[in-house]
C-alpha cells in the first residue's frame, strides 16, 4: 500500500471536509450501526501452537465459530469458503495431501536455506550442465573432422576462463547488492528501465529453457542406458515437469531437501569418474587414445571455433542463480551466498575440465544413440553397478536441475510485478511461502517448449545461450556503471572484474546470435522482443489506472446549496432527496438511518424472527447493513463508499491488511479523510485477503441473522478483455463463497478506466 504524497493527502482531507457538509457526522453513523464491528482478531503466528516441526499452522476463525476458510490457496489465490472447500472436503484434502498445510509468516525464516542445502538447490543447473556442455562443444568441432577435435582443449580452456571471470563478477554483484542483485535489478538500477526489462527477458527465456533442456538431457541419459524408452521421452518428460511443479509448490525448504541428494550424488559420480579416467590415462603416460576417423564437412575456421565456444559455454547457465536468490539464504544472507557461489564455481571448473580432459584422453566422439558421458562411464566401468550409478545420478540431477529455475523464475516475476511490468497476481505468496503463480507459469511454458521440440536437446541448445548471456552482459555492464558511480573501497578492482565478465559475455552473446541464428536463436531473440513489448504495455496500463484512481480537485466541487440528511423509520425504505457531484456522482445525500439495534446487541434480541429464513415479502421487513471492502482511499473506493452511504442504510467499511504496518498506514489515511464512516480493520498474518474477508462477513451474519448484508465492492472496469487478467476481481469469488449463507448480497460499483 503506497503512502499518499502531499498533494493526495491534501485532496483527501478536503474531500473529507466536503463529505462532512453533505453527510451526517461520523458519530451518527457509528451510533446506528446494528452490529459490533469488533469481532476479534487473528492471533499472531507466534501465538499459535504449530504442528509438523513448528512450520505448519491451522488458520483460526475471527470469533471462534466453525472454520470455513483457509489462508492462502493455490497460487496464493485464497480458496473461498464455499462447500467445496470446507474442511474435510475432497478438494481441500487432496490439495493438502499434495502441497501440505499452510505455513505461517514466521515460518519464512525457517524456509530460508543453509549453505549445504542452497548449494545443490541453486547450483544444480550449472553443475548438471557438465553433462551436456562439453558434448555440445564437441558436436560443433566434429564438423571439422580430426582437426576440429584437436581444438577441444583450447576451446575448453577459454570456457574455463570465462567461468572464472563471470563467477568473480557475480561475487562483486552480491557484495554490491546484499539483498539480492539479479540481472534485472542491477541493469534497471544502473542502465535504465528498458535494459532492465531486456535483462529480465533474457533471464526468463533462460529459465524456461533450463527446465526444457534439463529434462530433455535427463531423458537422454535415461535412454542411453535404456534405449527402449526412446519413443516415450515426451510423455515421460512432461510427467517429470509435473513432479517438479508439485515439489516446488510444497515450498522452498522441502524442495531443497528433495533435490539435494541427486545433486550431491552427481558430484560424487563425476568426481569418481574423472579420478578413475585420469588414473587409467596415467597408466599409459597420458597418451590420448586415437579418435575414430571422422570426415570433415566444414573447415576449421574462426567462425566454427566461436560457434563451438558459444555451445560449450552453455555449461555456465545457472551461474547467476545464487546472486538472484540472496534473500533465500539464512542470515547473514549475502555472506552465505558468496561462499556458496565460490563453492559452485570451483566445482563447476573441476567437473567441466575433468570431463573435457577425459574426452580428450579417451578419444570420445559424439554419437546419436549414446551421450559422451555414458561413453566415458562405459570405458571406465563397463556395464557394472558403477556405470548404473553414474547414469542414474546424471539422469536424476538433469531431471531435477530445473529446480534452479523454479527458485529464480518466480522471484524475477515478483520483481516485475512489483514494478508494474507483470500482472500483480505474481506478487502473492502461496500457502507454502512460495510464489505459486510463477511456479505454475514456468511449468506450463517449459512443458509447451519441451513438447514443441519433441524433447530433443540438440534442437533446444541453440536457443539456450542467447538469453542467458544477454542477461549476463547487461548485468555485468550495469555493475561497471555501479562501481564507476560509487567509487568506494576497492572499486577499481571490482570494476575490472565486472568489465572482463561483461566483454566476454557480450562476445558469447554476439557469437551465439550470429552463428546460431538460423538454428533457432532467432526464436529466443523474438521472445525477448515480445516480452519487452508486453511488459511495457502492462506498465502503461497500470500507469493509466493509477492516474485514473488518483484523487483530483474536481472531486470536491459540490453544489452551492446545503443538503440536509433525512432520517427514516427502521424499515429500510429510506426517503430523502438531494443531489451531489464529484466522488458521489449525483447520488442522494448520505444520511444515516433511523433507530436501530445498538452496537454489540445480543443476537437473541431478535428472538421470534425468522432469522435464517428468507421470508421477507415487503420492503419494510428488510433490515440492511452495507459492508464496503476497500484496499485504499482512491476514486474507485470513494465512489463505492458514497454509493453505500447514499442508500441511507448503516454502512461499515472493511479493510483487510496482511501486516500491522500496512493496517496503520491505512488508518492514517482514514483519519485524514475525517473518519466519516465506521471502519473495521482485519490484520491477516497468513497472506490471505479473501478468506479473512469472508470470515468477517460470516461473523457479522452470526451476530444478526435477521440483517440483509450487502457487500458493495468497488470494481475497476477496463476497456479491453485482455486487461482483465491484470486485475483481481473479488465479486465472483465472494458470491461463490457466500452463496451458502442466507441474506448476503454482493454487488459492485463500477469505475471505468
Amino acid at each position: 500500500m503506497p503512502k499518499l504524497d502531499a498533494e493526495q493527502s491534501g485532496l483527501l482531507r478536503r474531500v473529507g471536509e466536503e463529505w462532512g457538509r453533505v453527510s451526517a457526522p461520523p458519530e451518527a453513523w457509528r451510533r446506528v450501526l446494528p452490529v459490533d464491528p469488533d469481532v476479534g482478531s487473528y492471533p499472531e503466528p507466534g501465538q499459535i501452537v504449530p504442528a509438523r516441526f513448528g512450520r505448519v499452522v491451522s488458520v483460526p476463525t475471527l470469533s471462534g465459530g466453525p472454520t470455513t476458510a483457509e489462508a492462502g490457496g493455490a497460487g496464493g489465490d485464497e480458496a473461498g469458503a464455499g462447500p467445496e472447500w470446507q474442511p474435510g472436503g475432497v478438494a481441500l484434502r487432496l490439495r493438502r495431501t499434495l502441497l501440505g498445510a499452510p505455513l505461517a509468516n514466521t515460518a519464512i525464516v525457517r524456509e530460508r536455506m543453509r549453505k549445504l542445502v542452497a548449494l545443490p538447490v541453486l547450483s544444480a543447473d550449472a553443475l548438471s550442465s557438465v553433462a551436456y556442455g562439453p558434448e555440445a562443444m564437441l558436436l560443433v568441432l566434429v564438423l571439422a573432422g580430426t582437426a576440429g577435435l584437436h581444438a577441444t582443449v583450447p576451446v575448453a580452456l577459454a570456457i574455463v576462463f570465462l567461468m572464472l571471470a563471470v563467477g568473480l563478477s557475480y561475487r562483486q554483484t552480491i557484495r554490491a547488492y546484499p539483498m539480492g542483485g539479479g540481472s534485472y535489478i542491477v541493469a534497471t538500477d544502473n542502465l535504465g528501465r528498458i535494459p532492465g526489462l531486456i535483462a529480465a527477458a533474457g533471464l526468463m527465456t533462460d529459465y524456461i529453457l533450463t527446465v526444457a533442456v534439463s529434462v530433455s538431457s535427463g531423458m537422454g541419459a535415461v535412454t542411453s542406458a535404456i534405449p527402449s524408452l526412446s519413443p516415450e521421452i515426451v510423455p515421460i518428460g512432461v510427467l517429470v515437469i509435473a513432479i517438479l511443479l508439485a515439489g516446488n509448490l510444497r515450498g522452498v525448504r522441502q524442495a531443497g531437501a528433495l533435490f539435494a541428494a541427486p545433486t550431491y550424488a552427481f558430484i560424487i559420480a563425476i568426481l569418481a569418474l574423472v579420478a578413475t579416467g585420469l588414473y587409467s590415462a596415467a597408466g599409459r603416460d597420458f597418451t590420448p587414445t586415437p579418435h575414430p576417423v571422422v570426415n570433415a564437412t566444414e573447415g576449421l575456421g574462426v567462425l566454427l571455433v566461436m560457434k563451438a565456444f558459444a555451445s560449450g559455454a552453455t555449461a555456465m547457465t545457472g551461474i547467476e542463480a545464487i546472486s538472484n536468490a540472496v534473500p533465500a539464504f539464512k542470515p547473514v544472507a549475502w555472506r552465505n551466498a558468496r561462499t556458496t557461489l565460490s563453492w559452485m564455481i570451483v566445482l563447476l571448473v573441476v567437473l567441466f575440465a575433468g570431463v573435457v580432459a577425459l574426452i580428450h584422453y579417451e578419444g570420445i566422439v559424439p554419437q546419436s544413440q549414446e551421450t559422451a558421458l555414458s561413453q566415458l562411464a562405459h570405458r571406465s566401468y563397463g556395464s557394472n553397478g558403477f556405470y548404473v550409478f553414474t547414469q542414474a545420478a546424471t539422469a536424476l540431477v538433469l531431471l531435477l536441475a530445473a529446480n534452479t529455475a523454479y527458485n529464480d523464475f518466480p522471484r524475477v516475476l515478483f520483481l516485475l510485478a512489483r514494478d508494474d511490468h507483470a500482472p500483480r497476481i505474481f506478487l502473492r505468496l502461496g500457502d507454502r511461502l512460495a510464489f505459486s503463480n510463477g511456479i505454475i507459469l514456468l511449468s506450463v511454458a517449459a512443458a509447451l517448449v519441451y513438447i514443441a521440440f519433441e524433447g530433443k536437446t540438440a534442437s533446444l541448445i541453440p536457443l539456450y545461450a542467447v538469453g542467458v548471456f544477454l542477461a549476463f552482459t547487461l548485468s555485468q555492464w550495469g555493475m561497471v556503471v555501479h562501481w564507476w558511480r560509487k567509487r568506494n573501497r576497492h572499486w577499481r578492482k571490482s570494476l575490472c572484474f565486472n568489465a572482463t565478465g561483461a566483454v566476454l559475455s557480450a562476445a558469447v552473446f554476439i557469437t551465439a546470435g550470429i552463428t546460431k541464428f538460423t538454428a533457432g536463436a532467432w526464436l529466443a531473440i523474438l521472445a525477448v522482443g515480445a516480452f519487452l513489448l508486453v511488459t511495457t504495455r502492462i506498465h502503461r496500463h497500470y500507469a493509466r489506472v493509477r492516474q485514473a484512481l488518483r484523487l483530483h480537485p474536481q472531486m470536491i466541487e459540490i453544489p452551492g446549496h446545503s443538503i440536509t440528511p433525512h432520517s427514516r423509520p427502521d424499515n429500510g425504505a429510506g426517503s430523502g432527496t438531494g443531489t451531489g457531484t464529484g466522488a458521489w456522482s449525483a447520488a442522494r445525500a448520505p444520511a444515516p438511518p433511523g433507530p436501530a439495534a445498538p452496537t454489540g446487541a445480543d443476537p437473541t434480541a431478535s428472538a421470534g424472527r425468522e432469522r435464517d429464513a428468507e421470508t421477507e415479502d415487503t420492503p419494510e421487513e428488510i433490515r440492511h447493513l452495507s459492508v464496503v471492502p476497500i484496499d485504499a482511499l482512491h476514486q474507485a473506493s470513494m465512489r463505492a463508499l458514497a454509493y453505500a452511504a447514499s442508500l441511507q442504510q448503516p454502512v461499515l467499511a472493511l479493510h483487510v491488511s496482511p501486516a500491522e504496518e500496512e493496517a496503520e498506514l491505512f488508518r492514517e489515511s482514514w483519519r485524514l479523510w475525517g473518519n466519516r464512516l465506521p471502519l473495521a480493520v482485519v490484520v491477516s498474518p497468513y497472506r490471505a485477503i479473501v478468506a479473512p474477508m469472508i470470515g468477517y462477513i460470516e461473523s457479522l451474519h452470526r451476530q444478526r441473522p435477521d440483517l440483509t448484508i450487502t457487500v458493495i465492492l468497488p470494481e475497476i472496469v477496463v476497456r479491453h478483455w485482455y486487461h482483465r487478467i491484470l486485475h483481481s476481481y473479488l465479486g465472483g469469488r465472494l458470491r461463490r463463497s457466500l452463496r451458502p449463507l442466507p441474506k448476503i448480497v454482493v454487488t459492485t460499483v463500477p469505475f471505468h478506466v
